[in-house]
Order: C-alpha cells, then sequence, then structure tokens
C-alpha cells in the first residue's frame, strides 16, 4: 500500500502474500414445471446465487494480516432465488416466457475498520491497537424482479432466443456489532446501538444465443450475455443511533457517520460457445457435451479487492447426460475457471479503509496488490419426465 506522512512524503509498505480458504460450496437448483397445453406451461424453482465463501487468516508471519481492511469471511450468508414462471407457444414458430423472482435470506460479512484518529496524532494509519473487528449480517433481505424470454424458430433446425432480467434493489435492515480496539484510548469506551440500514443495486441482465440443429443428435449453440453491473457503484451503510461513547480525548458521544463503500463496477461482456452430441452406447441413450465461454471483469483494476474479486476469466467445461428407463435423466459435469492474474497499483488503488471516526483524512487505500484465483466445478443433476 501508498502512505502519505503529515509531511507530505509517499511511503510504500509491502505485505505478505494472503492466502484465502473456500469450503465446497454447493449450489443447489430444483425445479418442477407442468405442460397445461401448448398455451400454457407453469414452472416453479429456487436456485442457490453464487456468493464466494473464501476466508483469509486474522494474522499473517505473525502480524495482523494486511486483508484485514478489506474481507474477513462471508461465511453465514444465506441466499435463495426463488420463482414462479409460465410459458406459451402461440404459433409454431414463437415461444414466449415470463416469471418472476425474489433474492431473499441474509447476508453476513467480517472486516475491520480501523478507528485511529485521522489527524494521525496518536496512532499510526495501520496501527493494530485502533483495529476494531466488526461483523456486518443484512437482512432479512426481499429484493424482488422479473425476467421475460422469447424463442423464435424461423426453420426446424435453427431456434433463435433473446432474454432479459429487471435489476435488484437491496434495501434492508441490518446488524453491526463492533469488538473495540485495545488501545487504552478505549479502556472506558462502549458502543452504543447496533442498528443500521443497507441499500445497493445488482444488475440487470440480456441475453441472446442461436442454437443449430445440423442433425437429430447435434446440438451447436452460440450466445451472448451482457451484465449491467454499472449500476453497482455504492454500498450505502446507514448507522441508526450507532454511536462510541466515552472516548478518551473524544467528545462524550461519537455518532458512527454513514458508511459509503465505494464499488464502480462495469458492465460486463461474455461470449459462450457449446455442443451437445446424442449416441446409443450399451443400450442407452447417451449425450457428450463440451463448452468454453470467456467474460470480462465487473471490476476496474483500481478497485479490486478482497471483498469485490472478479477477473476476465475463461471456462472450459465437459458433461454429459444417461437416459434411464422411460423418464430419467442423470447428468454430470466438470469445469475449471481460468482467471486473469490482475495487478491493482497503490498508486491508483480506491478501496480505503473504513473509519467510525469522522475526518478529513487524504485517501490512503488498502487495495493494492496482486490478485490471483482459480476454481473448479463440479456439478451433478437428475431430471424426471412424465
Amino acid at each position: 500500500m501508498q502512505i502519505v506522512d503529515s509531511q507530505g512524503t509517499v511511503h510504500r509498505v509491502e505485505s505478505p502474500t494472503i492466502q484465502g480458504t473456500s469450503p465446497i460450496l454447493p449450489l443447489p437448483t430444483g425445479a418442477v414445471s407442468y405442460r397445461f397445453s401448448k398455451y400454457l406451461t407453469v414452472a416453479t424453482g429456487v436456485l442457490a446465487p453464487y456468493v464466494p465463501l473464501a476466508s483469509y487468516p486474522d494474522r499473517v508471519e505473525g502480524q495482523p494480516s494486511p486483508a484485514r481492511y478489506t474481507l474477513g469471511s462471508f461465511n453465514g450468508s444465506r441466499l435463495a432465488l426463488p420463482g414462479v414462471w409460465v410459458a406459451s407457444e402461440p404459433a409454431g414458430f414463437l415461444r414466449v416466457g415470463v416469471g418472476v423472482l425474489a433474492l431473499v435470506g441474509t447476508f453476513r460479512s467480517t472486516i475491520t475498520f480501523s478507528a485511529s484518529p485521522q489527524d494521525r496524532l496518536v496512532g499510526a494509519p495501520e496501527q493494530p491497537e485502533y483495529d476494531a473487528a466488526a461483523k456486518l449480517e443484512v437482512g432479512p433481505i426481499f429484493a424482488p424482479s422479473a425476467n421475460a424470454g422469447v424463442i423464435l424458430v424461423p426453420h426446424e433446425s435453427v431456434r433463435v432466443g433473446f432474454s432479459g432480467q429487471l435489476p435488484m434493489h437491496i434495501d434492508s435492515d441490518a446488524v453491526l456489532t463492533t469488538r473495540l480496539p485495545s488501545s487504552v484510548v478505549f479502556d472506558s469506551a462502549k458502543v452504543t446501538g447496533d442498528r443500521a440500514h443497507v441499500q445497493f443495486d445488482l444488475a440487470a441482465i440480456l441475453r441472446a444465443g442461436v442454437e443449430v440443429r445440423p442433425d437429430k443428435d447435434v446440438r451447436v449453440e452460440v450466445s451472448y450475455v451482457r451484465e449491467l453491473w454499472s449500476s453497482h457503484d455504492v454500498i450505502y451503510a446507514t448507522p441508526k443511533g450507532i454511536s462510541l461513547d466515552g472516548v478518551i480525548g473524544a467528545p462524550p458521544s461519537v455518532a458512527m457517520p454513514d458508511i459509503e463503500i465505494p464499488r464502480n463496477y462495469q458492465d460486463t461482456n461474455s461470449f459462450r460457445l457449446g455442443a451437445e452430441y446424442g449416441f446409443v452406447a450399451g443400450g442407452y441413450r447417451m449425450d457428450a457435451r463440451a463448452g468454453v465461454s470467456t467474460e470480462s471483469s465487473a471490476v476496474p483494476e483500481e478497485y479490486m479487492s478482497l471483498s469485490s474479486l472478479d477477473f476476465d476469466k475463461t471456462l472450459v467445461a465437459i458433461g454429459g447426460s444417461l437416459h434411464v428407463g422411460k423418464g430419467w435423466r442423470f447428468d454430470a459435469l466438470y469445469g475449471h475457471v481460468f482467471a486473469k492474474e490482475t495487478y491493482v497499483s497503490p498508486s491508483s488503488a480506491q478501496i480505503p479503509r473504513i473509519n467510525p471516526l469522522k475526518g478529513n483524512a487524504p485517501l490512503e487505500a488498502v487495495n493494492g496488490g496482486t490478485y490471483r484465483a482459480s476454481s473448479d466445478l463440479i456439478g451433478v443433476g437428475l431430471r424426471y419426465e412424465l
């Protein structure tokens, strides 16, 4: 990171590498549909959205972790996306569908505040004695949205699809619990109140794709997805009567100010290609699949941090299906995500420490560094059709 001292001298602080850990993350999905006629099909389902539940150590090489000001853990978050959809085939060449869904559940995050007075008269910017461990639990969350799509069939071997989903607005109460720093100026201090309110927006999504069936056993699909993440520019956290009382050298009660966490996300583009081949082996109907996709990052380099990890990435996947009996199908897949390493220069980094004490200190970003990540995807599925 880069620090400017009281005389205007720039200091560059090097920190050791931080290795995060993540448990195997199940993303269950379930759905059921019923076709009343070609004019009406009704479906309902629920899926778990992807949330990177990574955790990072509190200490590295015997010292407080340099990552503590951007993220400790997302563990304990519980989110789901239930929905209901209806579809119709008003003509042989046209299928349309609409649905409503909502993000529901609770979101938890741990992070460290720096309660060092921003004039730096009594403490350095990252002095551990002024660290205040905090946990934010947002919920219950209920953020509705809607989506719709259309499929055109200009030829029996060609299908063209378009769909869109509205953005989601998170507007929820929260509980903010804080452990006071160990510095002697907080020996007689206490935190009054723990209620807050959180607001932010999640992206709208646009999709388009073409599927070609050159043979009854072969399908090839190419698609484009644009996610409008530029709407996710800031997270607002508004304390409701939270104050620090009894801090030595401060007024008797210091109200915690409104917190604005800059995000400044950008729209993403994704291009996807997949193919499927059906065949019979050992008396069973089988399908073999393979695909590749590439997607740009939603996070500008200067805003990359452990709490907002997103990379330019490529996904390569293979999979298959086994058809058993009249209506059973068993699916499996494996994929690997290749993420592009991202370097954030300390001079351009833009994520500051969160300080519950008001002040006018210059920006001292804590997200400079080199970020690397990769992941493996394993999926299994079961389908039954009457």
